[in-house]
């Protein structure tokens, strides 16, 4: 941690990223809606991730006057661009980040309640959570899946957050740099989880929503989001509890394995020796059984030993990352266009500002 010098006092960066893919047409809406002072923020920023748009979101990020853009040459997922803009926004010096969508789904004045938190220092993550019975653009079923996966995900996660997939987060200097990513469907589940079994501080406050203005894009299907978020919840899970879900196994198996065994003893020493048989379809079924027991008994230890690997890998990523902040190392693979002017998107557009909240 640097030292701050006496008579200096450190300015606290707030970064607002927005991840955006063809969002020429929700952008200044978007950028309209966020505040543009907070009580205990000195400076805020605004950072797009323009993930290989092909429309003109990033001529209208620079009209806008956004204050750095980081643009990738092609589409890479709401995961890694999401990731890029957290590795963005420390390099430039962020010490809070928000992230909200470049779909305007989520109202920017309600940063300030989502920053509150942090700023108490009572939470490292803080979750904007819908009111999802409010929700009109979502149907019964998606509803049902939300709560329904909320809920599993608070299981997996040991957190309290209602409103799992909602993208819209603040986070601390500290916690965007321990945060890593397997996932290429979506970072939302996967952060939850990763950042209450490495024991941060999460918290989430209630939040609004604007009329939408398009169809998702993140999933095809229902299927489809159901089978890719559940994959994204194992994965999770796994890597932090593998002795919990392959300890379960091994001992269902187990328990089925001395079922079959009292099964073969029991026609081994029936008192009648003209019944005394051995049952081969049981004794191979025992042998399977056996073989499955142990094989997750070991996947569950192997895990174990894995995942401890990986949290000394995450503290020494994390170490890394501050010591090639502290030196100004530009993180690889990410491409940053500053603004001439900063703060311009703060004072411009004020009649369209006034619009925007005019049809409200």
């Amino acid at each position: 941690m640097k030292k701050v010098e006496p008579g200096k006092i450190k300015k606290t960066k707030l970064f607002i990223q927005v991840p955006c893919l063809n969002e020429e047409n929700s952008l200044p809406a978007v950028i309209a809606d966020l505040p543009r002072k907070i009580e205990g923020v000195d400076e805020i920023y605004t950072l797009i991730i323009d993930d290989g748009s092909t429309d003109r979101t990033i001529d209208v990020a620079e009209e806008l006057g956004v204050d750095f853009i980081v643009k990738n040459n092609r589409n890479m997922g709401l995961t890694r661009a999401f990731g890029k803009g957290l590795e963005a926004a420390l390099f430039l010096g962020a010490d809070i980040i928000v992230n909200t969508d470049g779909d305007n789904q989520y109202r920017g004045a309600d940063i300030v309640r989502l920053v509150r938190p942090v700023l108490d220092k009572k939470a490292d993550v803080v979750v904007g959570c819908r009111d999802m019975e409010g929700q009109r653009d979502f149907s019964a079923m998606k509803k049902v899946l939300q709560r329904l996966g909320s809920r599993v995900v608070r299981r997996l996660s040991g957190t309290d957050v209602p409103d799992a997939t909602s993208g819209f987060r603040a986070m601390t200097r500290g916690a965007a740099m321990r945060f890593s990513f397997m996932s290429n469907f979506s970072y939302t589940l996967e952060m939850l989880i990763q950042a209450g079994r490495t024991g941060m501080k999460v918290a989430w406050v209630p939040i609004r929503t604007n009329a939408r203005t398009r169809e998702g894009r993140l999933f095809k299907s229902i299927p489809h989001f159901i089978y890719n978020q559940t994959k994204t919840m194992l994965s999770a899970y796994i890597f932090y509890r593998p002795i919990h879900i392959f300890g379960a196994l091994a001992a269902l198996f187990f328990l089925l394995s001395a079922l079959l065994a009292g099964r073969v003893v029991y026609f081994l020493t029936l008192p009648d020796p003209s019944m005394v048989k051995f049952k081969t379809g049981t004794g191979i079924t025992l042998l399977f059984t056996s073989i499955v027991t142990v094989f997750f008994l070991g996947a569950g230890l192997l895990g174990s030993v894995l995942s401890g690997l990986r949290f000394l890998l995450v503290d020494v990523r994390g170490r890394l990352r501050n010591r090639e902040l502290q030196h100004k190392v530009c993180p690889e693979g990410v491409e940053i266009i500053k603004a001439p002017q900063f703060f311009r998107w703060a004072w411009k557009d004020r009649d369209y500002r006034t619009k925007v909240g005019s049809l409200r």
